[in-house]
């Protein structure tokens, strides 16, 4: 059997691989080689050659069709160094929250072969801005990968890819595929664990970014995928997926609530918030009960007995010293709302830090719960929610442990919002070009 890694750290193209596998007849494998190798005229049946794919790091290089301020390109293109074949398709998965995009272009003003795939993110309330997006790659598309305009095809996951596909078909004019959101979310992991070096890691403080290598026995694990809302996908090869269960408290629940209780517009903003509060200011920490660890059961005095525990005491202690006062007057709030720095004010950012946790610990505790029912060992965690920031990622990563008595880890991925996307790109590929050792027959 062939190495799952070259001794370079790359991974094997899906051709080589196969080589190693016994085949009925050269001829046989020089015309399913040359089927697959040669540029063809249906959009998107190509093979993706994945030999020395790396992530490319903080380098924004690739050209976009458009420059806008609702646009976020993320920078951590993956270089497909060896692949020469045409793609003339993009991927697109609109959730509730975030569409996301990935395309395939090559190297811009280079002579070295291969290319890239870019991943890009809209607020889903500008779809029409992702939409027009497309358009543009669609028009440049013979500079971006070499293939026609004409020939763009667009896969299409997500609810979105329902509630939209007529506006897409209508805006785009060219064929829109929609694939199922569940199986584009696990062929978009099956991808990210076992072909891309560096791609998945471990987080805690002491130890913040541990890269796990790619690998290929990855089944059964556990699947949480954490946008607007949490689904929880038991994973036992391909294809076989079943949904065991969720929460409706995700990242729609955090941005919801706070663009209530504070003046944040935006998710990355609340993020922001949240790194410089501090939720001892508004959650009851076991500390505030006993005055010191609750050793005998586990408890720190920093642990969180109860997310906004404090507000309701504090606010009226608040109320009742301004009352006396004469600081109120039939109930007027606004000395006691949340002004920063009022003695008894609640600052945006501990409300937005406090609620982070109170979210983060509620998916990382039901998570744990349904590994254990179901016997998984790995537990993986995707998502537009995470972003990979450090406090998301801490608090799950603590709650698994601690659960599990550190017998399990959470794992995340340096591309952890874009599982779906990936995987309607992949869905247009010959079967099982992407898994190690498994090629089937393929015919066109």
């Amino acid at each position: 059997m062939a190495p799952l890694l070259k001794e370079q750290g790359y991974v094997e193209s899906v051709l080589d691989r196969n080589r190693a596998i016994d085949m009925p007849t050269s001829h046989h494998v020089e015309s399913r080689s040359t089927t697959i190798d040669s540029t063809i005229s249906r959009p998107g049946a190509v093979r993706i050659n994945v030999q020395g794919a790396f992530i490319v790091d903080d380098d924004a290089t690739t050209p976009q069709p458009i420059e806008d301020a609702g646009v976020l390109h993320d920078s951590r293109d993956i270089r497909l160094p060896h692949h020469t074949a045409v793609v003339s398709h993009v991927a697109v998965d609109i959730g509730g929250s975030l569409a996301k995009l990935v395309y395939f272009s090559r190297e811009p003003a280079s002579k070295e072969l291969g290319g890239r795939l870019n991943f890009l993110k809209f607020e889903t309330d500008n779809v029409e801005q992702c939409l027009e997006f497309i358009n543009q790659l669609k028009t440049k598309q013979q500079k971006l990968n070499g293939s026609k305009p004409g020939e763009l095809c667009v896969m299409a996951t997500g609810g979105g890819a329902y509630k939209y596909y007529d506006r897409m078909k209508e805006v785009l004019g060219v064929e829109v595929l929609r694939e199922d959101e569940m199986e584009c979310l696990i062929i978009g992991l099956d991808f990210f664990i076992t072909e891309i070096p560096t791609e998945v890691f471990t987080y805690c403080d002491l130890d913040p970014t541990h890269f796990v290598e790619a690998r290929a026995d990855v089944y059964p694990y556990l699947l949480v995928n954490i946008g607007s809302g949490v689904s929880m996908i038991k994973v036992s090869g391909p294809k076989q997926y079943q949904r065991i269960g969720g929460t409706s408290l995700g990242g729609g629940t955090l941005w919801g609530l706070l663009s209530l209780l504070t003046g944040a517009r935006t998710f990355d903003e609340m993020l922001a918030m949240a790194e410089k509060g501090d939720n001892a200011a508004v959650d009851m920490l076991v500390g505030d009960i006993y005055g010191t660890d609750y050793g005998k059961i586990g408890l720190k005095s920093s642990t969180i007995a109860s997310s906004f525990g404090k507000v309701f005491k504090m606010k009226r202690q608040a109320e009742s010293d301004a009352e006396d006062g004469g600081g109120l007057v039939n109930g007027d709030r606004a000395q006691v709302d949340g002004v920063a720095g009022d003695k008894h004010g609640f600052r945006p950012e501990d409300i937005s830090r406090s609620l982070l946790y109170a979210i983060s610990n509620n998916i990382g505790q039901i998570a744990y719960l349904q590994s254990e029912k179901h016997d998984l060992e790995h537990i993986y965690f995707g998502g537009s929610f995470i972003r990979g920031h450090r406090q998301t990622m801490n608090t799950l990563s603590y709650a698994i442990r601690f659960w599990s008595e550190g017998k399990k880890k959470a794992y995340f991925l340096r591309h952890e919002g874009y599982l779906g996307a990936v995987g309607a790109f992949l869905k247009r590929q010959p079967r099982n070009w992407g898994r190690r050792n498994s090629f089937e027959e393929h015919t066109s």
